[in-house]
């Protein structure tokens, strides 16, 4: 406790003089009452009041209330007591005004006059507002410099690379935990000793020196290695590392860097070199003009056979070769419609004489077709040699029309041949007719000898007729598709085989709700059925009456056919199934006929592209199955 005489403060008049006018708050408190002795101008502005000497502390006070506890526990104790950063609101008097903290440093001293038995307290108060503003401000700031740090140390470890921190002479002072996962080693493995002897013998001397060249150089590096995993494999990865400044601009401290695996990265890039280099390699072994243009329709690479064929370099051929090579009164059309894909997207396609290295033009097809991909849209373009074929093609071409216009010279000596032959025929019938009514002959086979003659010559018309109905069906095979009604169709063909249908007291049944109508020739579809019914009608079992039936419907793929079933004499069939009628043969020859029905409805059906089907057992019947199309 500190001795005081107030004799002492009275004869002291400067000392009293410069405490009152000390920046720090000074105050006496005396008695129990704690009453206001000295108070300097400093701590008058911290209680808010003038004139305070005598009066007690409890009845003009601003002081927090904790801090009355304090000052009355410590005059009660008599020690001191001392408190830094003491958080103390402050007003400035004014109504519904926010109290504004203030930060304190405060110093209690119990004092004791001389020779009086009056005790009191000393008040001391320093305004640290500032300094617990700054710390405070720097514990903030600390607490978030830890919290990132974690996030940072989070983060780096969860991620799947390897970070590092080493200095300036190359000694590492951290490495994440994945490159403990991946080598292998324990955490009080040596770093600096263990991790150059993971990384591949043949890349470790250029990783060393190229570390302690960009060190050296103050400079951050960049280089791939291969470096050993925990199984003994070794996988290429990618080695990242900037520079830290502090002490000095050129002068780095720390280099804090990842290692990041690229070993799928480096396998796809070596696979997608190698397939560039054997497609280039590919490329230039084709016997065809083969480029490849940028977006714009500029060329930038020529195959090897290219630079043959046309005697010039990729430079002098120049970003648009192709079309300098065309004949001169096609290029400007070529150039067109080339302009017009680049534009548009579109594929272009053309048939072009080429120049060669010798000046001869040659045909070739040029196709160029886009492809997009993360590179953008490029062109590729093949001209291909069709000269020797479209010269091929020319002769076809002139031989085809000769075979065309002989067939036509062939079937109309046919078809003139076949009709010329029909009045001498007629003829015959008419002699032999007046012969068999007026002449008599004695010979016992008188009949049988008439009936051969009479057979021959229905014989020879029915072939004359048959020849030139084939010969009007075959010019009829290319004849226009329309949709056709096949019910239609079907009548008018019983209408035309009325009197053989009654004949034979035949009955013909019909289906075609699945199927009811056709894409077909219409002249092609009528011989179809026409000669399907007169053969099934002309091979009708002797012992039965004729049961015929036609079914329409869709095939498993969708395509239409026709089903013809007879109750017939039958067909022997081939032991591998295969159906190849031909002209004029004939399984049944005691029934008239020429044998080229079939012919001509498989001829009709091969046309179309369909075929025909058989199924058939002797003297049970026959089913066929017509398939219009494939």
């Amino acid at each position: 406790m500190l001795p005081f005489s107030p004799s002492f403060a009275m004869r002291d008049y400067q000392l009293q003089n410069i405490l009152r006018h000390m920046p720090a708050g000074i105050a006496t408190l005396l008695g129990p009452e704690l009453r206001y002795g000295f108070v300097n101008e400093a701590m008058q502005v911290l209680l808010g009041a003038e004139g305070l000497e005598g009066q007690p502390l409890a009845e003009h006070t601003t002081l927090p209330t904790d801090l009355l506890d304090v000052l009355l526990e410590v005059y009660r104790t008599g020690k001191p007591y001392v408190v830094k950063g003491y958080g103390w609101p402050q007003t400035s008097g004014q109504a519904q005004e926010e109290p504004v903290m203030r930060y304190y440093d405060l110093a209690l001293e119990p004092i004791q006059y001389e020779k009086e038995e009056e005790r009191g307290l000393l008040l001391f108060a320093v305004d640290v507002t500032a300094q617990e503003e700054a710390r405070q401000r720097a514990h903030h700031l600390a607490l978030e410099t830890r919290r990132l740090d974690a996030r940072l140390r989070v983060l780096t470890e969860t991620a799947p690379l390897v970070t590092f921190t080493v200095d300036a002479a190359g000694s590492y002072e951290y490495v994440s935990p994945q490159w403990y996962y991946y080598t292998g080693q324990p955490p009080t493995a040596d770093l600096n000793a263990i991790w150059p002897l993971l990384i591949h013998p043949d890349d470790r001397l250029r990783v060393i020196y190229q570390s302690d060249a960009a060190r050296e150089a103050g400079t951050g590096w960049s280089y791939e290695y291969r470096l050993r995993r925990h199984d003994g494999s070794y996988r290429w990865f990618l080695s990242r590392a900037l520079p830290e400044l502090h002490a000095a601009p050129d002068r780095p401290t720390h280099w804090h860097g990842a290692v990041t695996e690229v070993h799928d990265q480096r396998e796809l890039a070596d696979a997608l070199r190698r397939g560039e280099a054997e497609l280039r390699f590919l490329a230039d072994s084709i016997p065809q003009l083969i480029w490849t243009a940028t977006a714009e329709g500029l060329i930038e690479y020529y195959n090897q056979h290219t630079a043959a064929y046309s005697g010039m370099s990729p430079d002098e051929l120049g970003p648009t070769g192709w079309v300098a090579l065309l004949d001169p009164l096609e290029q400007a059309g070529a150039a067109r419609r080339w302009v017009r894909s680049v534009a548009t997207g579109e594929n272009y396609e053309g048939l072009f004489r080429m120049r060669r290295h010798d000046g001869q033009y040659r045909w070739h097809i040029i196709r160029v077709r886009q492809l997009t991909d993360d590179r953008g849209p490029r062109w590729f373009g093949a001209c291909t040699d069709v000269d020797d074929q479209y010269r091929l093609r020319e002769v076809l071409q002139v031989q085809y029309d000769e075979l065309a216009r002989t067939n036509r010279d062939l079937d109309t000596f046919v078809y003139t041949a076949s009709h010329d032959l029909k009045q001498p025929i007629y003829n015959l019938r008419g002699l032999f007719d007046e012969l068999r009514r007026t002449a008599t002959f004695d010979d016992p086979e008188q009949e049988q000898l008439l009936s051969m003659v009479d057979e021959s010559l229905h014989q020879l018309d029915v072939t004359l007729h048959d020849l030139a109905a084939t010969v009007q069906d075959q010019r009829q095979l290319a004849a226009p598709t329309e949709l056709i009604e096949l019910e239609h169709v079907l009548e008018e063909v019983l209408l035309g085989l009325r009197t053989q249908i009654l004949d034979a007291q035949a009955t013909i049944t019909a289906d075609f709700g699945a199927a009811s109508t056709l894409l077909y020739g219409r002249a092609n579809l009528r011989s179809v059925l026409h000669n399907m019914l007169s053969n099934a009608l002309k091979f009708a079992h002797p012992e039965r009456t004729p049961y015929i039936q036609l079914v329409s419907s869709l095939s498993e793929t969708g395509s239409p056919r026709l089903v013809v079933q007879d109750n017939g004499l039958g067909l022997t069939l081939r032991e591998d199934s295969t159906i190849d009628f031909q002209r004029f043969e004939r399984q049944h020859p005691h029934v008239a006929g020429a044998g080229i029905g079939l012919y001509l409805v498989q001829r009709i059906v091969t046309s179309r592209g369909g075929h025909l089907e058989v199924e058939s057992t002797v003297d049970e019947g026959t089913t066929f199955t017509i398939y219009w199309f494939e």
